[in-house]
């Protein structure tokens, strides 16, 4: 029998969006040639197991170390900023939809950028989420 394998992702390295992904190309990519960029999208992709750590989509205990850190810093401003750039690449980005979100944000009943990586966590059962 092959023991789980235990991925731990250091919080008081993340202090804003960037640094969350640095942390997720040294976590889930150190193995590749190549790393992934900043989206949402290719994080949900790298979690179902095409590539990566999680290769295979075999089951993987994720341990997020100082995750109220992260939290913090992933939080309502980082998610306004990240909002309020897409608003301006209209060309890219359903704009609509962005101001729905920002005000969603902006009012309370929205999710943060850390918000929305959890729900992408949660929808990959083969990763058991700790909090440490």
């Amino acid at each position: 029998m092959t023991a789980t394998p235990v991925l731990t992702i250091v919080g008081s390295a993340i202090h804003d969006i960037p640094s969350f992904y640095a942390e997720i190309n040294r976590v889930f990519m150190a193995h590749e040639d190549w790393k992934l960029g900043e989206s949402l999208d290719a994080l949900d992709d790298m979690l179902r197991g095409g590539y990566g750590a999680v290769r295979g989509g075999g089951p993987v205990i994720l341990v997020w170390q100082d995750i109220d850190r992260a939290r913090s810093h992933l939080g309502f401003a980082a998610t306004c900023a990240f909002l309020e750039a897409k608003l301006q690449r209209p060309d890219r980005y359903d704009v609509a939809r962005i101001d729905r979100q920002l005000a969603d944000l902006k009012s309370g009943t929205g999710q943060t950028y850390f918000d929305i990586i959890l729900d992408i966590i949660a929808g990959h059962p083969n990763i058991d989420l700790v909090a440490a």
